[in-house]
């Protein structure tokens, strides 16, 4: 049975600051959870930013957040993130600069986790791309459009 409940209602979450979204949304938004879109290292011309896998990380992790702040989301309400990789061992072999990139950006809460490896992603040239999911609690949830 379908809801009816207006804060059911699947909204679309696409803040200004990232590429505007064709045929897809960087969120979505049901009740007080957040479902965050797959994000690649785009920058806001639509090209993945140089300097390998840490700078990549930066760029989608920075994009993920970017999103969960337009529904009115930090770091800490993140429940769950994927993590897709073209490249494990350069993943593992930069670990420590990425564990410092996530402490910079979202502090030492560390929501589930998965990395899974991938042939390829979307844009030839990425090397990460990063899903997530967040509960934010009502007293700052921010509905899009409300």
């Amino acid at each position: 049975m379908t809801s009816t409940h207006p804060d059911l209602s699947p909204v679309p979450v696409n803040p200004s600051s990232l590429p505007k979204p064709s045929g897809y949304s960087h969120g979505t938004l049901t009740g007080n959870t957040l479902y965050l879109g797959g994000q690649t290292a785009l920058d806001a011309d639509m090209r993945i930013v140089e300097g390998g896998i840490v700078e990549q990380f930066r760029q989608a992790f920075s994009n993920v957040l970017t999103t969960l702040a337009e529904a009115g989301g930090e770091p800490g309400d993140l429940v769950s993130i994927t993590i897709y990789l073209t490249d494990i061992p350069d993943y593992i072999a930069h670990g420590r600069e990425i564990g410092r990139v996530w402490r910079e950006l979202a502090g030492t809460t560390y929501p589930a986790m998965a990395g899974i490896g991938t042939t390829a992603l979307w844009q030839p040239e990425a090397l990460v791309e990063i899903v997530g999911v967040a509960v934010v609690p009502d007293e700052r949830l921010v509905r899009p459009g409300a």
